[in-house]
């Protein structure tokens, strides 16, 4: 299962736990009898009665989770920790937390003092969401760049300047933005579940989608829908999109015996694929684009090898979706001599088909015969085997 979740409008405890329900209606009972097992671990058994409702932000139909209190609380991390025994994904948004606001505050996470967090719908949001998400258990969450907010917001130590130091920490190195009108769009609740949920960011990707899901934000402003959405499916079954880099530079004074060195080297620091292409710089001055496809994560050991081993002084950062047909290997022989054929998988047919060029090789060297006839034998034989 793939879910995109769309945050642009922010995120919130109930906002979450909304989308979430409205993906699971059934799986109320199970939330309510987990929030209760915490709470009588609290001492305050009863005290939080969890529902499920629908309402409208500006004009969207919106699922609503309802959390109705009786009394508030404040708690450490310390307090709260032993009372989320077996719930493991609670626990971990609940640390999360806690390392956001010791960073904040300067103390040590034990210490934190859980004002927002910890009263009890919030406990209530957090162990509901959690126990949802473990039900459902999607494989892919991608999570759209978030809306923080602006302005400031009242807070248990006076007013902030909006998005809050936990906001800022929960969502370090996330996309995010501040949005059209000044309110805290997003809150540390939303921002520890969405931090949580996340496998990557970005837009939504390649998918067929099954189910939208629509949660209700607690406020309804007319600038847009105050709600997060939650588009469930599946990934495209032909084949796997990736979410890559194109690391690039362009060179005019590099000798041109070391091109296929740097191509290898960003080759071996994780590069998928590498090329040069020719091309006209200003003043007429003949130059080459060295070009680099590549994982997110391995962009930067890229960057650093055109770095090392070119002339430039800037590399740019592309980032692009490839997608690549399901493939997989059938073994022919040609002259008595096995090699490998690449079969590229589209809507259940097989409909490419390509020989290993090293394999094709290594045949046209052992039987003495040229390449391009050894390489058309193979492509028979594939042929005749129906790919």
């Amino acid at each position: 299962m793939t879910w995109w979740v769309d945050a642009g409008a922010g995120a919130s405890g109930d906002m979450v736990l909304g989308a979430l329900l409205a993906l699971d209606p059934s799986g109320l009972a199970a939330a309510q009898d987990a929030v209760d097992q915490v709470l009588d671990r609290l001492g305050a058994p009863g005290s939080v009665e969890l529902g499920l409702g629908s309402t409208h932000r500006a004009g969207m139909a919106a699922t609503q989770a309802l959390v109705r209190c009786s009394g508030a609380t404040t708690r450490t991390w310390r307090d709260i920790e032993p009372a989320l025994a077996g719930l493991d994904a609670a626990r971990e948004v609940f640390a999360s937390l806690a390392d956001a606001e010791a960073t904040a505050h300067g103390i040590p996470p034990e210490s934190v003092h859980f004002h927002e967090v910890g009263a009890l719908d919030a406990i209530a949001d957090i162990v509901a969401a959690t126990v949802l998400w473990d039900r459902l258990g999607p494989a892919r969450v991608v999570i759209s760049p978030v809306c923080v907010g602006s302005g400031t917001v009242a807070a248990a130590h006076g007013r902030i300047t909006v998005p809050g130091p936990a906001v800022t920490a929960l969502l370090m190195g996330a996309p995010t933005f501040a949005g059209m009108t000044p309110h805290e769009a997003c809150t540390p609740t939303g921002a520890a579940l969405l931090r949580f949920m996340a496998t990557e960011w970005g837009p939504q990707p390649a998918m067929k989608v099954r189910q939208v899901a629509v949660g209700a934000g607690g406020r309804d402003v007319p600038e847009q829908p105050n709600v997060l959405r939650i588009l469930a499916g599946s990934d495209e079954t032909d084949g796997l999109t990736e979410h890559l880099v194109l690391v690039e530079t362009t060179i005019d004074d590099l000798d041109p015996r070391i091109h296929p060195d740097v191509l290898d080297s960003a080759k071996a620091a994780g590069a998928l694929e590498t090329w040069l292409t020719p091309v006209i710089m200003k003043h007429g001055r003949p130059a080459v684009v060295v070009t680099a496809l590549t994982a997110p994560d391995r962009a930067d050991a890229v960057a650093g090898i055109l770095f090392r081993q070119t002339t430039t002084l800037g590399v740019r950062y592309t980032r692009v979706e490839r997608r690549a047909l399901r493939r997989d290997f059938v073994a022919v022989t040609v002259r008595g001599h096995q090699l490998q054929v690449k079969r590229g998988w589209l809507d259940g047919a097989a409909v490419t088909w390509t020989p290993e060029y090293r394999d094709v090789q290594r045949v046209a060297q052992a039987t003495g015969l040229p390449v391009l006839q050894i390489l058309r034998e193979a492509q028979a034989e594939a042929d005749s085997r129906g790919h």
